[in-house]
């Protein structure tokens, strides 16, 4: 883990660190709701704000450091030659870069120089792949870094002051401005962010396979039919509450082949 810090990514780390608790303090030494909460003695709401930035620094060194899900090895946990006669198509694909069979929902990332199973996409903010290992929890951190964001955004509009002049007012408040500026663009990242995933959670689907649908070998004849969706609960129970291994390829064969057997019964 510590190796991985201090990879390409350590800068893009350092910037989120400085950001975080450069903005926090920010909001700390000026004249905000929480430093007027501070001043009167008042110390729950600070120390909730302080342990929710705390909780969402945890939670992007946690998906930023750790193993989204890399194949590591030439077979697929849970198959055997049993399991591959059971699902011809469609057939294994061996990886052209890393040399390794890919699981189903695997791709190659160009950025990790790595196979990553049910790979989403590639975060440069996390300089690490979102994968089958830490998406849940990249859902997580996306949930409540917006709450920091949003608390954070509301407590800089309460330290902004009036002036006489437009230049003293400036002076007043540019460095609150700035944070401002810097949450509210965050803020609404993160926000389009979390929509979109926790939609494509619902579904069972990844950015990869949403973005990517006519060119994925298992999902390009199956006019716009998800063969991984099974409902909005079951896909979200899924997502949220299991974390082993899932071996695609039976899921897959399950739904495909009880299509074709739904499709045979409606001819007959």
């Amino acid at each position: 883990m510590v190796q991985n810090m201090f990879r390409t990514g350590f800068l893009v780390r350092a910037t989120h660190t400085v950001l975080t608790w450069g903005i926090t303090l920010i909001l700390f030494l000026h004249n905000t709701d929480l430093r007027r909460c501070e001043e009167r003695g008042e110390l729950l709401l600070p120390l909730l704000f302080f342990l929710v930035v705390v909780l969402s620094a945890l939670l992007y060194f946690t998906v930023s450091l750790m193993d989204p899900g890399f194949v590591l090895t030439d077979s697929v946990k849970g198959s055997n030659e049993e399991l591959e006669a059971m699902i011809p198509h469609p057939p294994p694909r061996r990886c052209g870069y890393c040399l390794l069979q890919q699981p189903m929902r695997s791709k190659h990332c160009p950025s990790c120089n790595r196979c990553v199973r049910r790979f989403d996409h590639h975060c440069p903010w996390m300089e690490n792949c979102v994968g089958e290992r830490n998406h849940r929890w990249f859902l997580v951190y996306l949930l409540v870094q917006l709450v920091a964001l949003l608390w954070a955004l509301h407590a800089a509009l309460s330290g902004v002051s009036s002036g006489v002049t437009w230049d003293l007012w400036f002076r007043a408040n540019g460095v609150l401005l700035a944070a401002l500026a810097v949450v509210g663009v965050f803020s609404v990242v993160v926000l389009v962010l979390l929509c979109c995933h926790l939609y494509l959670a619902s579904i069972n689907c990844t950015t990869w396979e949403f973005m990517s649908h006519h060119r994925i070998s298992y999902l390009k004849n199956r006019d716009q039919e998800n063969p991984f969706d099974h409902g909005v609960l079951w896909n979200l129970w899924g997502f949220f509450c299991i974390c082993r291994t899932v071996v695609w390829e039976q899921v897959y064969h399950r739904t495909t082949g009880t299509s074709r057997t739904d499709g045979t019964m409606s001819e007959l």
